[in-house]
């Protein structure tokens, strides 16, 4: 017996922010939820698996037509045509409440219902597989609990959409316990909402596949999905890359540079070296510099003109296939800058320095900064999790913005 397991596939995910860059492959990028996707049934028919398991967040948000819906029904009667079922659950992402729109399934696909915990027998194959979806995105129960225990003689299956007992970056929706889950006594328990696959525990399995396709820089190297072979009594776990693009994260520590050229030529380097581990596949790339280093106030001054010197570079190593996605130059000088005492930058040190522990010129600050925000296009304020106008925001910010100004206004005294 064969199987996929795949999750967190976001079809049609609106990957805003990208046209912000210059360059960005827009048009490559928010048709990449969708490559992967025929990627993912290619390797069903290819293989003829017996069937694919989803576990949730098909879709990233409500279709804003039905041609996200179509798309989805021709990939399944695909796998009709090659007489593979599907069975997925609903995850906090398109929740039984969250999809308006709706288009009847293809018969080779089974959604489990949102009301309650179902059993599906194979009686073919020996395979009884369990899950529940979503009936909304906030669950916050652990569902996974009143699942039916396994049923003898079967190849026990469990479909959950889960945090499990908590990971960075991820809400923390349907959340359960290893004993829990081990408690059912089923051969595979098939997870999804985390993005980063993880194998958490052997005989029983139970799995995170990842998604399919990263869609930013906090989803780096390669995604797919995890193939598994059931054979003799044993199971066996592949890991298929599927993604069309992959993205990386390249820290460069320039402590030792005493040339601001020598950090392009150390950029360049960086690319051709993640070049060689990206399986022929185009690449979106982060720059994070830092270091305290002598070329921090070059840097910093004219951070405009090295930031496209490192862009430059990068497309001419990648050879059309790199994206630079944005560069965070975080280089720090080798030692604070000396200004006139009782002088107006010295003024300016003290004040910046004394804020984060001012509350009302904080709270000045955060109401700004939240007026600035309200007045964008809602496009524009996609930002990665970072909220402009919370104070903690503005600590954290508070850190770079003295050596940034320092820079720029002894650069030009």
């Amino acid at each position: 017996m064969k199987f996929i397991h795949a999750a967190d596939i976001h079809l049609d995910s609106p990957l805003r922010g990208l046209a912000r860059y210059d360059g960005a492959p827009v048009e490559q990028m928010q048709s990449a939820t969708r490559r992967a996707f025929i990627n993912l049934i290619d390797l069903a028919c290819n293989q003829e698996v017996d069937f694919v398991l989803l576990a949730g967040d098909l879709y990233d948000v409500d279709w804003k037509d039905y041609n996200t819906g179509l798309f989805f029904n021709q990939q399944m009667s695909r796998l009709r045509e090659a007489n593979i079922p599907v069975f997925m659950v609903l995850g906090n992402h398109d929740a039984g409440n969250t999809i308006t729109r709706q288009l009847r399934l293809p018969d080779n696909v089974t959604e489990f219902s949102y009301r309650k915990p179902e059993t599906k027998i194979l009686e073919n194959l020996g395979v009884a597989i369990h899950g529940q979806s979503f009936a909304n995105k906030s669950i916050t129960e652990d569902i996974s609990a009143t699942y039916s225990n396994a049923l003898p003689g079967y190849f026990n299956i469990g479909l959950l959409h889960t945090s499990l007992n908590g990971r960075p970056g991820h809400a923390n929706y349907a959340p359960c316990t290893m004993p829990g889950l081990l408690s059912h006594g089923y051969n595979y328990w098939a997870l999804g909402h985390i993005h980063k696959r993880e194998v958490l525990h052997e005989n029983p399995w139970v799995v995170f596949s990842g998604n399919l396709q990263g869609r930013h820089a906090r989803e780096t190297g390669d995604k797919g999905c995890t193939l598994v072979q059931v054979k003799n009594g044993k199971t066996a776990l592949t890991h298929v890359p599927l993604d069309v693009l992959r993205w990386e994260v390249c820290q460069l520590e320039v402590s030792d540079v005493t040339q601001a050229d020598d950090i392009v030529d150390r950029a360049h380097d960086a690319v051709t070296q993640v070049m060689q581990n990206a399986d022929g596949r185009p690449l979106a790339l982060r720059f994070v510099i830092d270091g305290a280093c002598p070329v921090h106030n070059e840097l910093h001054s004219d951070s405009e003109r090295w930031i496209n010197e490192i862009r430059a570079t990068s497309h001419d190593a990648g050879v059309g296939n790199v994206w630079v996605e944005k560069i965070s130059l975080q280089t720090h000088p080798l030692r604070t800058h000396t200004v006139q005492d009782d002088g107006p930058l010295e003024e300016l040190s003290h004040f910046l320095r004394a804020l984060p522990q001012d509350g009302d010129g904080l709270q000045a600050l955060t109401t700004e900064f939240r007026s600035l925000r309200n007045a964008l296009p809602v496009e524009a304020r996609q930002g990665e999790g970072i909220d402009p106008g919370s104070t903690d925001t503005i600590c954290k910010l508070l850190n770079g913005v003295e050596e940034l100004l320092m820079a720029r206004l002894l650069a030009h005294s």
